[in-house]
């Protein structure tokens, strides 16, 4: 991760602006074969959000941007100068490095399927993010690996705050929510600025506090990349080896063995959207690592849903070991849950007899 330059004062940076053709090296960091300045880039001052914060981090992990310097302010005269403006300056120009979402007629999206309205941390995101993990992945920014975590990590991560700071319900429903979440990124970012009780306010602490906010969010975002490329890439590869072979196993397309243990939830959602797969798998099977038996679950109707397509027999429900055997006429059984949505046996072949049996019932 690259560390943070000192976030310089508005005040300071007018003065620097003015003279910015006879500063000294002190002021700016100079390249030696070069002699061009470090990149500046701006932002408002003022109470900042979560997007603005992302936005800047991002930026910074760019060639273009590496390690730029960090300037908070309106002043059109000021943001005019500068090498690129995120979250501020009404413009939205990507050739010109200015990444503002407030002005009327904004409805800038990602694409790919995506139709959240971004923020300045998405539009960064969009122009700069497959570099980004191209450079922390170590590869090509073409290859596929790359594409795959630029996309999941939009939807997983990026999106969110986009929507949060254009004011976009995560649901359809005229009810208010049955509970408050505040430990979101964006809420946890926002109580980073300035409390109104804090005896001293100054342009000087919410530059302070705002640098704070960039390592909180880069943080995240480099976290995010780390588990996507280190997780769920991999197993995204197994379970779309298995989603192809699930015929060989039952002719019904409908039973799915996962040949190693891993998070698939996710990505069976995903591949039946994407393949439009009919009908649609009813259950995954998959050996616990920890026992060693083997374990049948049914799947969801919906990844934030509980209601299984098919739930396993209501009669094997709550039965356990050899009553649940003879319930089945299914040797080697173990448990089903009282709900239906898992069971397990002790071996595959039981696993998937059992599997077949539920569909059939």
């Amino acid at each position: 991760m690259l560390g943070f330059s000192k976030i310089l004062s508005q005040n300071f940076y007018k003065h620097l602006v003015c003279n910015k053709r006879c500063v000294s090296s002190s002021v700016f960091s100079f390249s030696t074969t070069t002699n061009l300045a470090k990149r500046v880039v701006g932002t408002h001052n003022g109470k900042f959000h979560c997007d603005e914060a992302l936005a800047c981090f991002l930026i910074r992990l760019t060639d273009k941007f590496s390690n730029a310097h960090i300037i908070r302010s309106r002043d059109p005269q000021v943001l005019e100068t500068l090498d690129a403006v995120l979250d501020v300056g009404g413009v939205y120009d990507p050739s010109r490095d200015r990444y503002d979402h407030h002005q009327k007629g904004f409805h800038e999206v990602f694409g790919h399927g995506f139709t959240t309205k971004l923020s300045s941390a998405g539009l960064v995101y969009k122009h700069y993010g497959a570099e980004i993990i191209a450079k922390e992945l170590q590869l090509n920014e073409g290859h596929q690996d790359v594409h795959e975590l630029f996309l999941a990590v939009y939807k997983n991560f990026v999106e969110a705050i986009d929507a949060a700071d254009n004011g976009i319900n995560q649901y359809d429903i005229d009810q208010p929510p049955k509970y408050v979440n505040n430990t979101s990124l964006s809420q946890r970012v926002g109580r980073l600025n300035l409390d109104w009780v804090d005896p001293i306010q100054s342009s000087e602490r919410e530059d302070e506090a705002f640098q704070h906010a960039m390592k909180v969010a880069g943080t995240e975002f480099m976290e995010n990349i780390n588990f996507h490329a280190k997780s769920w890439l991999p197993a995204r590869s197994i379970v779309m080896e298995c989603f192809a072979s699930r015929e060989d196993i039952d002719h019904s397309g409908e039973i799915m063995v996962l040949t190693r243990s891993c998070p698939w939830k996710l990505h069976i959602f995903e591949l039946e959207e994407k393949m439009k797969i009919n009908p649609s798998i009813k259950y995954v099977i998959y050996q616990d690592v920890r026992s060693e038996n083997w374990r049948i679950q049914a799947v969801a109707v919906a990844l934030d849903k509980f209601e299984s397509r098919k739930p396993l027999p209501l009669p094997w429900r709550g039965l356990v070991d050899d009553e649940l055997s003879k319930a089945t006429g299914i040797p080697g059984c173990v448990f089903v849950h009282m709900s239906g949505f898992i069971g397990g046996n002790r071996s595959y072949e039981g696993a998937l007899a059992m599997a077949r049996a539920s569909l059939k019932a």
